[in-house]
């Protein structure tokens, strides 16, 4: 009964074996067959954990390559938010046009001296400083209809 036991496992491990392919009959064949399968298994499962293992390494390295980029998008979100509120700032119009400012005198200081007498005795000319326009170009204020020029002549046809 014993020996009966032994000899169907011996025919079912190598029917696990060889799997559509005759049984073998030799229970020492049967076992260095299981023997060599177990070897290979072994080694294809040490294989496959050495691969888990560097692909989760790869992994940990792609999470903070992406934490890396997220936070550099986040940066550069805030610098382009910055810029185009500075653009804005620039490009408004503001509501008022400051005072026109008093423009330096095309001379050194040291020569602003006209009311004395001594220098308008020596031939010097009387200049004072002069009111001039703002420091700033104003057509940048103006709408782009008027500062465009290509219809000028059709508005106002010039006078000969």
């Amino acid at each position: 009964m014993r020996r009966d036991k032994l000899n169907d496992r011996f025919i079912e491990l190598g029917s696990t074996l060889e799997h559509g392919k005759p049984v073998k009959a030799d229970k020492a064949a049967i076992l260095s067959d299981a023997t060599r399968m177990v070897i290979q298994l072994r080694s294809e499962a040490q294989q496959l954990k050495d691969t888990n293992g560097s692909l989760e390494e790869k992994i940990k390295e792609l999470k903070a390559e992406k934490d890396e980029l997220c936070d550099e998008k986040q940066k550069l979100k805030l610098e382009k938010e910055s810029l185009e509120h500075q653009m804005k700032l620039m490009t408004s119009t503001p509501a008022y046009m400051p005072h026109p400012t008093l423009m330096p005198a095309p001379f050194p200081q040291a020569q602003l001296a006209p009311f004395h007498p001594h220098a308008q005795a020596a031939g010097q000319k009387l200049m004072m400083p002069f009111v001039g326009y703002p420091g700033y170009p104003m057509w940048q204020f103006m709408p782009p209809s008027e500062v465009d020029t290509s219809k000028d002549s059709e508005a106002c046809p010039p006078v000969a």
